[in-house]
């Protein structure tokens, strides 16, 4: 199952992954995106929570926008590419989004 929100800030993000860690889910099956690189690697980094990709998604990621990337790693994180189109616009409102999945 596939459990996905916005928050407006780090601190619901962390009190939003604690209700998920209630629910079973684990670090890392949890990921938390950010519209700027840097907060996003904070965030996750201050949480322990997941980032998707590695070296191949820093290569791939030289030649696409942050928009294509985030829609990307947000639907390798298990949402559909309509779902992650929609969240990427929440993204763009300097919103949070937490993405939480046992089959990611």
């Amino acid at each position: 199952m596939t459990v996905k929100m916005t928050v407006e800030n780090a601190l619901q993000a962390k009190a939003e992954i604690e209700k998920l860690e209630t629910q079973g889910y684990t670090h890392d099956e949890i990921y938390v995106f950010a519209h700027d690189k840097r907060r996003e690697a904070d965030i996750a980094d201050a949480l322990d929570t997941e980032q998707v990709g590695g070296f191949l998604k820093s290569l791939k990621n030289m030649t696409v926008s942050r928009g294509d990337q985030l829609r990307s790693e947000m639907a390798a994180a298990g949402l559909t590419t309509d779902e992650a189109a929609e969240y990427e616009e929440e993204l763009d409102k300097g919103k949070l989004v937490i993405i939480a999945n046992k089959n990611a």
